[in-house]
């Protein structure tokens, strides 16, 4: 067993995933509407539910031991989203127990509608369609009637279930490790393995549910047969179009934690053996699989929203089916309980978690994306998850070049932008130092205008004091000149008044020109300053050409390269062809001497034949001539006996 020791944001994440209720939203539990319930906390309610679940606080536990009866598995409705926005919230639970009888449970109804706002109607989702969901009732299950629920509206989305996706996963890996070549026979068997069909079917779901608490501004239960499978698909999906926190790294591992750990999904059944495998297992099936397809192809439609990438994913798929760690064992957390895991085992995260592995699993592109992302259904929309099911048909080594060089010029890019922000704050300090350094001469202009001023002032009271003993002076010498003084006295006081008025208009008019020239000096400043933001933007402008010309390179480089390697396939594709028409032609003619030479065995044969035909009526001939050469010799004998006898007796 491998020994980690658990980091900082491993233990974060284990004590929030401990408590079903801490990876919500803190805004779920401030409310007066919601509760933590400790009524599993032994395992006898739901053996599949984890010890703690949020309920509506007008709900107690013992309408949720009857709600429980009423509900397949005792999966009765608990809160698995709350959406900020507008308060709305998705349920999930099993199927109602309802029968061929339809019966009913007041307190589930109670549950129901106490998750509804005064005013508003809800959705209940059906993962099963609508004849299935009716045969279900012949089983004792069953679904929602309108008649109980008026408030509720149901809708049914077909997802499937076990056999029928391990059959589509044993066709799709089949298809992809077909080594023909023929495009006809590939597109065949991947439209017959019918996963991209479920892929698109799973995503409908999501986003429906997802439209209907964002948009619709309604609330939403999820539910399948047993709420293990096809439920979770569609509540998680769902809160990954919803909630930025979701597309985390920290928030897609609470994700699954809360929506797949803690919600019972049996991994230890469902990820038993591969498609490789040739037992088939009755509840074997690629749910989670699909899940991550699903994650991935919001993520191709998204590549900046998410802050991890697309190896991520693909660790998750790994471990899910054999791994080190002891998170995905286990059907359920009673289960995970009574082996001991967390004393036996460790955890997943407290190795994706570390620094060093943490960097692997970074999107270089992410973005923080606090809106809501509508990924689209369209079949055009849809690909193949090469990174999974063709990882060992493509070559990785120019993806992986790939990949660093866009790491590299990301951080490049990074380093650009550092580099810029760090000349604007050295601008703003230069600007701020020339500013105070023109408000110091300004105030040194100020204080030596008062200064002058000042000095101004006393030589006119010195001048004036002298004035005045020299009028006191000669008012005692000659009284008679007091008249003509005073005249003086009169026009010199006018004249001195003039001199001041004089001088007050050139201070003011000195005073204009400063601020004329200040405004002048701010002015150019302000030129100055634009000159060097339009001379920066046109910099960053072609900085930028110059990484689009780059990855505009780097594109037509990895073009050239893919399609030499197209042409190295098509001349492989062509020699194989060649050496196929000449096997078959070296056969054909094979075939024709072999022919020929049984014709001239047969002609042999015959000839033989008729040569030993020939040899028998020669034989025969020779037979029959003999016979005759004998019977004549006979006759003869028989003669010359009678001739004898004549001439014995006369």
């Amino acid at each position: 067993m491998l020994r980690i020791n658990v980091t900082g944001a491993e233990q974060k994440v284990q004590s929030a995933c401990r408590l079903h209720s801490a990876v919500l939203s803190d805004e779920t539990l401030k409310t007066d509407e919601w509760r933590l319930s400790y009524i599993n906390k032994d395992f006898s309610i739901c053996p599949s539910y984890p010890p703690v679940v949020i309920v509506p606080r007008s709900i107690d536990d013992e309408t949720l031991q009857k709600v429980a009866v009423y509900r397949h598995g005792g999966r009765f409705p608990v809160l698995s989203y709350y959406h900020k926005k507008n308060g709305m919230v998705m349920m999930r639970s099993s199927q109602p127990l309802t029968g061929t009888n339809g019966r009913r449970c007041k307190e589930d109804e109670k549950l129901v509608n106490a998750t509804l706002r005064p005013g508003k109607r809800g959705y209940i989702i059906d993962t099963r369609s609508l004849n299935a969901a009716q045969q279900a009732r012949a089983k004792g299950g069953g679904f929602e009637q309108e008649v109980y629920y008026p408030q509720w509206r149901r809708i049914h989305r077909c997802i499937e279930r076990f056999n029928i996706l391990q059959e589509s996963l044993i066709k799709l890996v089949e298809a992809c490790n077909d080594q023909s070549h023929n495009m006809d026979r590939w597109l065949s068997k991947l439209e017959a393995s019918n996963w991209m069909t479920y892929i698109k079917e799973i995503l409908t779901a999501a986003c429906l549910a997802a439209q209907c608490i964002d948009r619709e501004g309604a609330s939403v239960l999820v539910h399948g047969t047993e709420g293990t499978d096809s439920t979770l698909q569609v509540t998680s999906l769902a809160q990954i179009i919803l909630d930025p926190d979701c597309r985390t790294i920290q928030g897609f591992e609470s994700l699954l934690v809360r929506e797949w750990l803690q919600a019972g999904h049996p991994f230890q059944q469902r990820c038993a053996q591969s498609a490789y495998s040739n037992s088939k297992q009755k509840f074997e099936a690629p749910v989670f699989l699909l899940f991550l397809d699903c994650v991935w192809q919001i993520l191709h439609q998204f590549p900046c929203s998410f802050e991890f990438n697309e190896h991520f994913l693909v660790t998750l798929f790994e471990h899910a089916y054999a791994s080190q760690f002891g998170t995905f064992l286990g059907n359920n957390e009673n289960e995970r309980s009574k082996l001991k895991l967390q004393q036996k085992t460790m955890s997943l995260w407290s190795w994706v978690n570390q620094p060093e592995e943490l960097k692997n699993f970074q999107n270089p592109l992410f973005e923080a994306n606090s809106l809501v992302i509508w990924p689209s259904v369209a079949p055009q929309s849809l690909q193949l998850w090469e990174g999974v099911f063709l990882r060992w048909n493509r070559p990785s080594r120019f993806l992986d070049e790939a990949e660093e060089e866009m790491r590299r010029i990301i951080d490049y890019n990074r380093f650009l932008l550092d580099k810029v922000n760090s000349m604007r704050k050295q601008i703003m300090q230069t600007e701020t130092e020339d500013g105070m350094d023109r408000m110091q001469e300004v105030q040194e202009e100020q204080e030596e205008q008062e200064v002058q001023k000042v000095q101004e002032v006393q030589e006119m009271q010195e001048v004036q004091e002298v004035q005045e003993m020299q009028e006191v002076q000669e008012m005692q010498e000659v009284q008679e000149m007091q008249k003509v003084q005073e005249v003086q006295e009169v026009q010199e006081v006018q004249e001195v008044q003039e001199v001041q008025e004089m001088q007050k208009v050139q201070e003011v008019q000195e005073v204009q020109e400063v601020q004329e020239v200040q405004e002048v000096q701010k002015v150019q400043e302000v030129q100055k300053v634009q000159e060097v933001q339009e001379v920066q933007k046109v910099q960053e402008v072609q900085k930028v050409q110059e990484v689009q010309e780059v990855q505009e390179m780097q594109e037509v480089q990895e073009m050239q390269k893919v399609q030499e390697i197209q042409e190295v396939q098509e001349m492989q594709e062509v020699q194989k062809v060649q050496e196929m028409q000449k096997v078959q032609e070296i056969q054909e003619v094979q075939e024709i001497q072999e022919v020929q030479e049984i014709q001239e065995v047969q002609k042999v044969q015959e000839m033989q034949k008729v040569q030993e035909m020939q040899k028998v009526q020669e034989i025969q001939e020779v037979q029959k001539v003999q016979e005759v050469q004998k019977v004549q010799e006979m006759q003869e004998v028989q003669e010359i006996q009678e001739v004898q006898k004549v001439q014995e007796n006369p």
